[in-house]
């Protein structure tokens, strides 16, 4: 198998907002990479008990296969205070420090008005100590195939901005499509951080969104299923072995 080194890193601090761009980061097993989705906003009332968390549906929050116009928005989170800023149409329009009541009403009230006509009942966010609302119920790490994605925009038929894909690491070096066989391999990366790949991400109409924009533009399941059969594009890794993991670093294995 050919080596691969890392291009860039992504966390998604609050779920279906803003990536977060990463140098480096020390992964543990059985963990995501730290801080990825460790809040999300609650589409109307939910069974979520952040006393007992549990996996749920992502329908159960405001996320971008059914809530585009969250691209729209340009947020930013602070890891010391947890402070999310959203900026809309080139301003601040809300702020709010999410370990407290006052400044998770404020994000709130925020949502409560931007998302108005896709509510099922008030916005809340939703926090759990350990918890992140991935779309999977596994901790796992998400990885692109920068080649992968640079092939499918000869079937799609426009260019394909990678982050559509919301991964934390994307790669390259593999040949195109070569990750989706690494099903049940371990693989080592930087300095001998072993993860093993367990599952194919079988993409959602989230990727049609363009991330900068927020424009449902693109057809990228159904171009998945018509051109190869399935909607898979990415891998899920989880997490064998403590370390730092950084741009550049090779995987291989």
């Amino acid at each position: 198998m050919a080596d691969a080194a890392i291009r860039s890193i992504y966390r998604y601090p609050v779920k279906g907002l803003s990536p977060q761009p990463l140098g480096r980061v020390t992964l543990t097993p059985g963990q995501t990479v730290p801080g990825d989705r460790l809040y999300a906003i609650e589409n109307g009332p939910s069974p979520f008990d952040p006393a007992a968390p549990k996996h749920q549906p992502k329908m159960r929050y405001l996320m971008l296969m059914r809530n585009e116009r969250l691209a729209t928005l340009r947020t930013r989170f602070d890891d010391q205070s947890h402070t999310l800023t959203v900026d809309y149409e080139g301003r601040e329009a809300a702020r709010g420090d999410l370990r407290t009541a006052d400044g998770r009403a404020a994000i709130e009230r925020f949502f409560a008005a931007f998302s108005a006509a896709e509510l099922r009942g008030p916005p809340k966010v939703l926090h759990a100590p350990g918890f992140s609302f991935s779309d999977v119920a596994a901790k796992v790490v998400s990885i692109i195939n920068l080649a992968s994605v640079a092939d499918l925009e000869n079937y799609v038929g426009a260019p394909v901005d990678p982050l559509r894909f919301r991964a934390n690491l994307y790669v390259a070096g593999w040949p195109a499509w070569q990750e989706l066989d690494m099903v049940g391999r371990k693989i080592s990366i930087g300095d001998g951080v072993e993860v093993k790949i367990v599952k194919r991400i079988v993409r959602c109409a989230a990727t049609n969104v363009d991330p900068a924009t927020g424009v449902r533009d693109l057809e990228i399941p159904n171009t998945l299923m018509t051109t190869f059969g399935h909607a898979d594009c990415g891998i899920y890794a989880e997490v064998l072995s403590d370390g730092a993991i950084a741009i550049g670093d090779c995987l291989s294995g």
